[in-house]
């Protein structure tokens, strides 16, 4: 439950700001021409927006503006999970919205993307320009004969050919899929062979930490695993010719053609993600055009509270959905911010250097960065002019109470922090963002509008104030439309509605405080459960990864043949520190008088890393796996970790246990 020192927010919105928030703004409009609730702000407004799903979704889009090519015949026609079905009827083009303020002649000449790179040189893209490269693109593609339901695929960085790509693949009612380049071609083939492009958008390499990085064998090695390749598109970002057979990115992006907007079904495919697929292949997750936008245009208009005088930098790269979320901040007119490099490099500053230089008013970034700073001990909002800087948000792990603070005393007092939490399975958050609520340290603002989120025991009870399953028991629109190669929907099933039939379960702990707030505990799947006591690793790291000497941590808890637990915690040292008696006395002494006595782990161990995924997520239940016993081929697919030789040591220690 919240305790009385939880009660003082950290941040609070002031008068003006809640007025002048487009939230506020929309359930005004909403109260007079949809019934929405006209006082009790915002837990009021999301209470309606769930209880009144079909209602919630249409003043969106009329509030949004959405074009419909042909009109629908009712907002949710199934309300069934997995098989909702949203908007019948209707027809519409996601890239249409998404370049929308090009036709406003008095933003037509400013920037709707701004590029940056490593040597922080920025490149705009005015709305103007970007429409017409894209209906340049757009009928190159045509005329290679893609049609609507093709997959088009990028292996591309942070670039503004990738959002161009993007938006002309979506333009012709194509499928457009992405990896970012620092993928081996192993976990790209894992991924496209599944969707099977006609279309390979490339670069000849990427800079990277001060370096150059060439993928010409790559690219090579590509071709030859992807037959149904009818075309190759190939980008010089290192200068090179392209290669025998692609085309030159300049030759199809040259012409001044008005873009064609291919008007789908609200249903139809916009793009395929994937899951980090650490023990198979990855899901291929698709999204629909109608889903994606109306879903996009909540999150990003309302939630993050973005229109046409910010700018919008999230670091991300297109192997993660973020990316995907970036490129949709053009819907509300938006400038997106695209920083192709290290988070790092030079030195651990350099992210809020993008965001100083660029006027970034939401910058978005992971958990982790903000803990490397902290760490590191800069002094951003001293060294900087981060004035621009309105809100910056987290994602990726839980923003552990001590980044809260560090944010508020390092960036700016006044500073909205907006811890957020979803998925690659929707493309967006189930809990976060809300700018008229105030913020309490460790906690996400609330659930978002439209999700109706809840904390359950393993029987389906609801729980306040208790860790729970994070379960949404009513349908979004950006939930997939279905995973490729799946035809009898199995796997779609298995993978959120075994556990509770008819209600989506993501696989987090959470818990949903009497207040409204949020709080993730990290995945259900790997959480420690010592004598009926359920945490988070999330929340061990936390409290381990304050000391030091200790640079990343990682925790499983293993269940024995004879009823035991075994938990152990393996530790990535900082430079010049040693696992000695008096080191595992006080990571042990941190985790009982900060967390709880049954949560000491039974073995500290020193690793010379910590497995990541490739979009940078701790490898939990793969390394728990091994530890039991399971030979490395079996636990893990190889092509979705960042550094596989770090496997080998938990296998050989799992083997000596079996």
């Amino acid at each position: 439950m919240t305790t009385a020192a939880d009660e003082t927010p950290l941040w609070q919105p002031g008068p003006d700001r809640i007025a002048a928030a487009a939230v506020t703004r929309f359930q005004s409009w909403a109260a007079q021409r949809h019934g929405a609730p006209a006082e009790g702000g915002y837990p009021a407004l999301h209470q309606w927006s769930v209880d009144r799903l079909d209602t919630f979704w249409q003043a969106v889009a009329d509030w949004f503006d959405v074009r419909f090519s042909t009109p629908y015949e009712t907002v949710l026609a199934d309300r069934a999970m997995p098989g909702a079905r949203w908007f019948p009827g209707a027809t519409l083009n996601y890239a249409e919205h998404a370049l929308r303020t090009a036709e406003d002649p008095l933003r037509a000449d400013a920037p709707a993307l701004i590029h940056v790179d490593e040597t922080h040189t920025q490149v705009p893209v005015s709305w103007s320009e970007l429409r017409r490269r894209v209906g340049s693109l757009a009928a190159e593609l045509r005329a290679l004969g893609v049609t609507p339901g093709d997959r088009v695929s990028g292996y591309l960085p942070n670039i503004p050919e990738a959002v161009v790509a993007l938006l002309a693949t979506a333009a012709v009612g194509a499928v457009w899929t992405s990896c970012a380049p620092d993928f081996g071609a192993r976990s790209v083939l894992d991924r496209f062979q599944q969707v099977e492009p006609v279309v390979l958008f490339t670069v000849d390499g990427y800079r990277y930490g001060g370096k150059e990085h060439h993928r010409a064998d790559t690219v090579a090695e590509l071709r030859r695993e992807l037959p149904t390749l009818r075309a190759v598109v190939h980008i010089p970002l290192l200068g090179t010719k392209a290669p025998e057979g692609a085309l030159e990115w300049s030759a199809v992006t040259s012409a001044d053609t008005e873009p064609v907007f291919e008007q789908v079904p609200f249903d139809h495919p916009l793009w395929v993600l994937y899951s980090s697929g650490t023990t198979g292949l990855p899901k291929a997750i698709v999204q629909s055009q109608g889903g994606i936008l109306l879903e996009h245009f909540k999150q990003l208009g309302l939630h993050c509270d973005l229109g046409p005088e910010d700018r919008f930098f999230w670091y991300t790269s297109t192997g993660w959905m973020m990316w995907n979320f970036l490129v949709s901040g053009l819907l509300t007119g938006t400038t997106v911010v695209l920083y192709d490099g290290s988070p790092g490099y030079p030195d651990v500053s350099a992210q809020w250097r993008v965001a100083e230089q660029t006027g970034a008013t939401l910058f978005g970034t992971s958990a982790a960065y903000v803990m490397a700073c902290r760490k590191a001990g800069i002094h951003p909002g001293r060294d900087l002019d981060l004035s621009r800087v309105q809100c910056v948000a987290t994602t990726g792990s839980p923003l552990p109470p001590d980044g809260f603070r560090w944010l508020h005393d390092e960036v700016a007092d006044d500073l909205w922090i907006a811890s957020v939490s979803g998925g690659t399975d929707v493309c967006s958050c189930f809990a976060g963002a809300v700018p008229t609520l105030p913020v309490h340290i460790g906690e996400l603002q609330a659930a978002c509008l439209g999700t109706d989120l809840r904390s359950w025991d393993p029987a389906g009870n609801p729980l306040v104030g208790e860790v729970g399953e994070l379960v949404v028991t009513a349908p979004m629109p950006s939930m997939p439309v279905r995973f490729w190669n799946d035809p009898d929907g199995s796997r779609y099933h298995d993978s959120y509605f075994d556990m509770y039939p008819g209600v989506w379960r993501h696989g987090d702990w959470i818990t949903l405080t009497d207040r409204g707030s949020v709080i993730i505990h990290g995945r259900s799947d790997s959480t420690l459960n010592r004598q009926g006591v359920r945490m988070g690793s999330s929340d061990i790291y936390e409290a381990v990864e304050r000391l030091p000497e200790i640079r990343e941590s990682l925790v499983v808890g293993i269940e024995q043949p004879d009823g035991g637990y075994w938990m152990p915690l393996f530790v990535h040292l900082a430079e010049g520190a040693r696992l000695d008696d008096a080191l595992r006395d006080s990571i042990k002494r941190t985790i009982r008088e900060n967390l709880s006595p049954r949560h000491v782990p039974d073995e500290v161990i020193e690793v010379p890393g910590i497995p990541h995924t490739l979009t940078g997520k701790r490898i939990e239940v793969p390394v728990k796996r091994l530890l039991q016993g399971t030979p490395l081929a079996k636990a893990v697919n190889p092509g979705s970790v960042d550094r596989l030789e770090l496997l080998h040591f938990y296998e050989e220690l799992g083997r000596g246990r079996s």
